[in-house]
């Protein structure tokens, strides 16, 4: 069988977080202790550290968003460019008067 995948909300994050830090222990024992992996633990530290204020944004990724926005915005663009070469293309093939 195969197992769940655990979710976790954003205070426990934070908390575990912050024992890790507070804390005299080692990750790997606060991660028994808290019954989570300890690669979670770790990734959870290195997440806080880089954007303490997005760093759990929960289902619906922002991340995921604004890579999706990015991705039409740049295929848009695309768009736009490919008319501007036509329209290059065309007007240099207009005879001179």
């Amino acid at each position: 069988m195969s197992e769940k995948r655990r979710s976790y909300t954003e205070e426990f994050k934070v908390e575990a977080v912050k024992l890790l830090r507070e804390s005299e222990e080692s990750a790997a024992q606060i991660a028994r202790e808290l019954g989570i992996p300890q690669t979670n633990l770790s990734r959870w530290k290195r997440e806080m550290e880089e954007d303490p204020e997005g760093a759990f944004p929960g289902k619906g990724n922002a991340r995921d968003e604004e890579l999706a926005r990015l991705r039409r915005e740049n295929a848009k663009l695309k768009k736009e460019r490919d008319i501007l070469k036509k329209a290059v293309g065309i007007f240099s093939q207009m005879p001179q008067p």
